[in-house]
């Protein structure tokens, strides 16, 4: 026995792709060729497909992906039965989508990376309202619009930054260290500015580059396309998603392969702030006066939008196409209650109900993906 064992050891010769191939002496005469796990890579396009949707929902992006686009056809169908009760295809209602859609997407995207790498910003709406105030204040002071939205950018990070250290130098829980900060940047926006809004009259070259009128949809639909393509090949494509991956489902296992997950958690709290100074830059120069408090309970919204989109709140998964689909999903159901003339009170009940199905429905699929 051991002597045919020697044989086949010595008869195995090297076969391309890192498999080997047996020679006739051990297989009587047919030549046989071991598994190395190449051969379960997918190997046909049909193959490769599957693998790819079965990724995809894994991140949580098809099933809501699904949703959004049969909620769509429902709206299209109502429009086409009854379209003066129902204008949901009406040039005006998709400019008003158009407008709120890619704050709140925007938003999502920064608040979804910061939950995939394991932690919490509970003060993104108090940031969120310092960037539109200091935007808002340079500019009207006569800076010029890059040299404000460049303010507005350095703020939102530091803000970020600053949360992004405490929690992990201090090893304090985000949930703790946001809620504080979230009190004290209310407070420093009205030492900023006072109780009275800021105002400002924004060139129509600065309307053009944020918030141009494209006809059917506004021109933030067009940032929210390019930092949303900007973010997911970040987040899927780049090594620096890996380790945000990596860092929200297992930090130690992260640390055994030597990433620094601190490291990784301060680059997505800066993530999360250069998303809300943006977003915050896009809201100013739409409305033209900025209020403290305006962004009070974003940041639910927020976190909320990406739950809906398929971001597990215990970290480690998620997708920038899920978050962005969650914030349009969300912003879609209350349009069509307004629509419906549904009281207001319905929309904050219908949304509500909307995140615990989607934090269910995401906690089942997480158990198929696991």
């Amino acid at each position: 026995m051991s002597e045919r064992s020697g044989q086949a050891t010595a008869g195995s010769i090297p076969a391309a792709g890192g498999a080997a191939v047996e020679d006739n002496a051990t297989t009587g005469g047919a030549p046989a060729r071991k598994r190395t796990l190449a051969d379960s890579a997918p190997t046909t396009t049909a193959d490769r497909l599957t693998e790819r949707l079965r990724q995809i929902r894994g991140r949580g992006a098809l099933e809501i992906g699904l949703v959004f686009v049969l909620v769509q056809l429902g709206c299209i169908i109502y429009y086409l039965v009854d379209p003066v009760g129902f204008p949901y295809l009406e040039t005006s209602n998709f400019n008003v989508l158009s407008q709120s859609i890619p704050v709140l997407a925007i938003l999502a995207i920064g608040a979804g990376v910061l939950i995939i790498a394991g932690e919490f910003d509970l003060s993104l709406g108090a940031n969120f309202t310092f960037c539109a105030l200091v935007f808002t204040r340079w500019y009207a002071d006569g800076a010029s619009a890059w040299t404000a939205t460049g303010m507005a950018l350095v703020t939102g990070v530091a803000i970020a930054l600053l949360n992004g250290i405490l929690v992990t130098k201090a090893k304090i829980p985000s949930f703790i260290v946001t809620l504080g900060m979230m009190l004290f940047w209310e407070g420093a926006a009205l030492f900023y500015n006072g109780t009275t809004a800021a105002l400002m009259v924004p060139s129509e070259t600065l309307k053009q580059i944020f918030t141009a009128d494209l006809g059917f949809f506004r021109g933030q639909v067009l940032w929210l396309l390019g930092l949303g393509a900007l973010f997911w090949l970040l987040v899927h494509r780049h090594r620096l998603g890996n380790h945000i991956f990596s860092v929200g489902g297992n930090p130690a296992a992260a640390r055994a392969i030597s990433i620094n997950p601190d490291r990784v958690k301060i680059i997505a709290f800066g993530i999360l702030g250069l998303c809300v100074a943006l977003a915050a830059v896009l809201t100013a120069v739409r409305t033209g006066s900025v209020q403290p408090g305006t962004g009070r309970g974003m940041e639910l919204k927020a976190i909320a939008a990406a739950v809906v989109g398929g971001v597990a709140l215990s970290g480690g998964r998620g997708s920038v196409l899920g978050m962005v689909l969650g914030a349009a999903l969300i912003l879609t159901v209350q349009d069509i209650l307004l629509l419906g003339g549904a009281p207001g009170f319905y929309l904050d009940l219908f949304v509500g109900l909307i995140i615990v199905a989607a934090a269910f429905f995401n906690r089942m699929i997480e158990g198929k993906a696991k």
